[in-house]
């Protein structure tokens, strides 16, 4: 490890000074919103909103701190990544507490949660899971490639994945997919998005169970994103889509199927 200098160190702290104020300006104000909702559930939608919001504005501020750390003294700041990513799990709590974390189901099972958010357009819904998404990569960058946390982080991409596309009312998408529509732009971005990452995260899962876990639970997780996707394609009226991720689905669920009974014959055999 380099040997920092005592000049170095203090150049550091000072410069990190105005960020560590903002962190604990956040906390804080955290505590009060969480006692607020509290006192008074009214409206507690719309103060987790902002709860979301700044817990992205906290863990953008950590991983901050270990860029000036990885700059300054020429190492990477562990403490404050693990604060970024506790900070990041906690904006994905709160929009899961919004709008549900479920990944598979009809927009029925939630359609009720979006009604107490139904004052957000379109525009504000979409910015605000593009800026979860963009401290989400910044925050796998920050920790580097084959980090500890790699295959942590699939279900982290997971979670995310499904509020992104919980916190769309769909029943409205479809209306405003209409290019008459003010809100035609955010909504297609929106449903493009939902697409890209549901696609993305059934891979991931596919992935984290062939190099790393060996868990039928994760290739039964990738199968469920894979569900999601063909529920959307289908809402879209896009049968060549839905075709594509149908046959993908039932070829991993062959495999899943072949890996259940391969572990009860393990098991079996062992007693």
């Amino acid at each position: 490890m380099t040997k920092i200098s005592k000049k170095d160190d203090l150049e550091y702290l000072e410069r990190i000074k105005p960020y560590n104020e903002a962190i604990q300006q956040l906390l804080e104000q955290e505590e009060v919103i969480l006692q607020n909702i509290t006192t008074n559930s009214q409206g507690s939608a719309y103060w987790r909103l902002i709860l979301v919001d700044e817990m992205i504005c906290l863990s953008a501020h950590y991983i901050i701190l270990s860029d000036i750390s990885l700059v300054m003294l020429k190492h990477r700041e562990e403490n404050s990544l693990n604060e970024a990513r506790k900070s990041l799990n906690k904006a994905i709590s709160y929009m899961e507490e919004i709008v549900s974390p479920f990944v598979d189901v009809p927009f029925s099972d939630y359609e009720g949660r979006l009604a107490e958010i139904a004052d957000v357009d379109a525009e504000n819904r979409y910015l605000l899971v593009r800026k979860i998404g963009f401290v989400l990569e910044l925050l796998q960058n920050s920790y580097g490639v084959n980090n500890k946390w790699k295959w942590a982080f699939v279900e982290m991409e997971g979670r995310y994945t499904a509020v992104t596309k919980n916190v769309l009312d769909l029943k409205k998408a479809i209306v405003n997919t209409d290019p008459r529509s003010p809100h035609y732009e955010p909504t297609l971005l929106h449903l493009r998005l939902i697409k890209k990452l549901l696609n993305r995260t059934a891979s991931r899962y596919r992935d984290r169970y062939e190099l790393s876990t060996k868990n039928p639970d994760d290739l039964n997780q990738a199968i469920r994103f894979l569900g999601s996707l063909r529920r959307i394609h289908t809402l879209l009226g896009e049968p060549s889509e839905v075709e594509i991720a149908k046959k993908k689905s039932e070829i991993w669920s062959s495999i899943l199927e072949a890996a259940i009974k391969k572990k009860k014959e393990e098991t079996s055999s062992k007693t």
